[in-house]
């Protein structure tokens, strides 16, 4: 059978946690690299398929979908057999209230490091921003460590998109000066995420 959904993506971006997402559902995808080095995202191929310039993106029958959680959104609903959301009301709302924090947050926070130049055009100014990475970052983790991953897994006992994400963000840890350790409940989770065969399957 011919995948219908074709997944761009660039190694070291939140890509990853859709590519977990339709590894956990067992769902037959295409990958298609896009490659920042050589400024593909950039491209007018790449810019028809996502005017925004930047992955992820998911081709389906029906169009394209950007943004990371509305794909881990669509993966979930999708194949719901794989039961990666919940299916009552405020289950799935905190599953969205999670998602939105990691994407306009912690990725925010991240991004700061590697794309300062997208808020100032001086090098003085994206120091400054740089700077702050470690602490905002450790903000937003200790927040999560203490106020989310009440069970094993970030909504409880039932694994979700949601931990695809996290383990995604919590893998940035370090190129940000913060040592995951310091939080216990987030470092067995990224330890944990790392022994499944479907993440394992999405690095490899």
């Amino acid at each position: 059978m011919n995948p219908s959904l074709t997944l761009y993506y660039t190694p070291g971006t939140c890509a990853l946690a859709v590519r977990i997402a339709l590894e956990e559902a067992n769902a037959p995808y295409r990958l298609e690299r896009v490659d920042f080095a050589s400024q593909q995202q950039r491209t007018p191929e790449y810019l028809a398929i996502n005017p925004k310039g930047r992955v992820p993106a998911l081709v389906t029958e029906q169009g394209v979908l950007t943004e990371a959680p509305a794909l881990l959104a669509y993966v979930a609903q999708r194949f719901a057999d794989a039961r990666l959301a919940p299916t009552d009301l405020f289950g799935l709302a905190r599953l969205m209230e999670f998602n939105s924090y990691l994407s306009s947050t912690v990725h925010i926070n991240h991004a700061h490091r590697p794309r300062a130049g997208r808020w100032a055009d001086d090098a003085e100014a994206q120091a400054a921003m740089q700077q702050k990475v470690p602490a905002n970052m450790t903000e937003n983790f200790s927040y999560i460590e203490h106020h989310y991953l009440n069970g094993p897994w970030v909504l409880g006992d039932d694994y979700s998109v949601c931990d695809a994400y996290l383990f995604t963000m919590s893998g940035w840890l370090k190129s940000d000066g913060v040592d995951i350790a310091q939080f216990p409940k987030v470092h067995d989770h990224h330890r944990r995420m790392s022994e499944r065969a479907a993440v394992q399957r999405a690095l490899a």
